[in-house]
């Protein structure tokens, strides 16, 4: 059963860019060693149901770790989800939501979620959850510096 309090958010960012263009940061996954420091490394068909293999940074260390997880929701411009499911050699489960809600012409919020899931979920979020409320803060900021610099040479491309 699903736990308030084994929820992770992200802060809000404000974003003075459309969401499109912050759906595009969010899914041109081979660029993601360009902004993304808490996730320098993602691979995915972009599908329903098919994998996201990711590389994680731990924050504050070097140390990266795999982590393959399902794509679950895919709503442009509003929603790109993917879920780690239980096996039998490993009952870890969560849900990771990234939320692009417009606010304005040219503008938009984003935030991520992670809920830990399953027989493991408080054990899981006393030993990580602070680690990946700090990274998730960081891919926030992350989000909001890509988006936001790609607007303003699209805006500078055009004369203003």
């Amino acid at each position: 059963m699903a736990k308030a309090e084994n929820l992770v958010t992200s802060i809000q960012v404000e974003i003075e860019a459309p969401a499109s263009l912050v759906w595009e940061v969010l899914t041109d996954v081979d660029r993601y060693a360009e902004w993304n420091s808490f996730c320098p490394g993602l691979k995915t068909s972009g599908r329903l149901g098919d994998l996201v293999c990711m590389q994680v940074r731990i924050p504050g260390t070097d140390q990266t770790i795999p982590v393959n997880e399902y794509l679950v929701a895919y709503e442009p411009e509003r929603l790109l989800s993917w879920e780690q499911r239980p096996t039998d050699a490993n009952k870890d489960a969560a849900r990771r939501d990234q939320y692009i809600e417009t606010v304005g012409p040219g503008r938009c919020r984003y935030f991520t979620t992670d809920l830990f899931l399953g027989l493991n979920a408080d054990t899981i979020m006393r030993e990580h959850g602070a680690w990946v409320k700090q990274g998730f803060d960081q891919v926030a900021r992350d989000v909001k510096a890509r988006a936001e610099a790609l607007h303003a040479r699209q805006r500078a491309g055009r004369g203003g």
